[in-house]
This record gives C-alpha cells, sequence and structure tokens, in this order.
C-alpha cells in the first residue's frame, strides 16, 4: 500500500491534508468534551435538592427515635413521623436523584453529538478521495514498477511515454517538454516518463 506520493510537492500537500483532518477531529473532541462537562456541572442543583431531601427525611427520622419510647402514644408517634418523613423528604430526594442521573445522561448525550455529527460530515468528505488516492498510488506503483519485468527496456520506456502523450491534458504535458508529440516521435522519452510518473504522484527512475 501507498499512503503517500513520491512527488515532494504532492506528499507534502497530501500531509497537509491529513493533518487538518486530525487537527479538526482533536478540536471536534476538545469540543465535546466542553459540552459534557458543562452541562455535567448542572447536576450539582439535582445533588443539592437530594441532599436536602435526605436532610428533611433524617430530621423526621431523628425526631420519631426520640418520642419512639414514649408510653402509650410513642410508637404511633415514631411511625406518623416516619411516614411524614418519607411522604416529605423521601420523595424530594427520589427526585432530585432522578434529576442528577437525567443530567448526567444529557451530558453524555450532548458530548456524543458534539463530537460525532462534525466528526462524521468532516470524514464523509475527507475519507473517500483519500482511499481513492491511496489506491491509485498503489495501482500506479504496481503498473510502473512493480511490473517492469513485464516488459523490459526500451520498450517500455516507450509505452510509458505513449501512455503520458496520449492521456495526459495537453497543458499538463507542456510543463515538461515544448513539444511532446515530437519528442514522442523522435525516441526522447525521459520529459514524457517524468510526467507520467509525477501525474501518478510518484517519482521516475529517469528524472
Amino acid at each position: 500500500m501507498r499512503f503517500y506520493p513520491d512527488v515532494p510537492a504532492q506528499r507534502l500537500s497530501t500531509a497537509a491534508r491529513d493533518l487538518v483532518v486530525l487537527i479538526l477531529l482533536a478540536l471536534f473532541a476538545w469540543l465535546a468534551v466542553a459540552v459534557h462537562d458543562a452541562v455535567d456541572a448542572l447536576a450539582v442543583l439535582g445533588e443539592g435538592v437530594g441532599e436536602a431531601g435526605e436532610s428533611v427525611q433524617g430530621g423526621f427520622g431523628t425526631a420519631a427515635d426520640a418520642v419512639d419510647d414514649v408510653p402509650v402514644v410513642g410508637g404511633t408517634l415514631a411511625d406518623g413521623l416516619r411516614a411524614a418523613g418519607e411522604g416529605s423528604g423521601g420523595n424530594v430526594a427520589e427526585v432530585g436523584r432522578r434529576g442528577e442521573e437525567r443530567v448526567h445522561e444529557l451530558a453524555n448525550l450532548l458530548g456524543v453529538l458534539t463530537f460525532g455529527i462534525p466528526a462524521t460530515l468532516l470524514l464523509v468528505q475527507a475519507l473517500p478521495p483519500r482511499i481513492a488516492q491511496v489506491r491509485q498510488l498503489t495501482a500506479a506503483g504496481r503498473a510502473l514498477r512493480d511490473g517492469v519485468h513485464a516488459v523490459e527496456g526500451a520498450e517500455r520506456t516507450r509505452l510509458v511515454a505513449m501512455r503520458a502523450a496520449f492521456s495526459l491534458p495537453y497543458g499538463q504535458l507542456l510543463r515538461f517538454t515544448p513539444d511532446p508529440f515530437g519528442d514522442l516521435a523522435a525516441g526522447r522519452y525521459d520529459d514524457l516518463v517524468r510526467a507520467a510518473y509525477e501525474d501518478a504522484g510518484l517519482r521516475s527512475e529517469r528524472a
């Protein structure tokens, strides 16, 4: 597998794009953590409500323990106080606990969405062309280098030069030679071969 072109300018450009993608993913992750922590901090409200309810319930429980030993009516009073504590402070404490759990769940959900949505959109845009580039580089390497033993010497060079002359855009050819078809007809293949290799992102052995 070839992940990066041999041509320095193309290699630098590809590496820069990969670096930008990684930086953006790291930024999305940082934002997700920040959002999660900011929302999760609101759980302190539910925690406070729960603690207040437990305090109320504890107060009723303490009062019930205090009157429990009173003759005749102590047990009844204690049961009534404990029931009152459960009905008031206990319910408040339960509401506080449920609120705290929901805030934690919301913080987790928002954190995942904050990272997941932009990261998915970024990767949908960046990965397909990057994968296509890797496949093209790998295929070009096999065709132009790994397959050198199939056709040897001058004939192989001529075929690669023909491929460049007949398939590359004229503006691209003129960057390498002012007369691409004249070079092909005269057997001057070096510039055409370099054009073919650079188009594939590879460095020509004839450079």
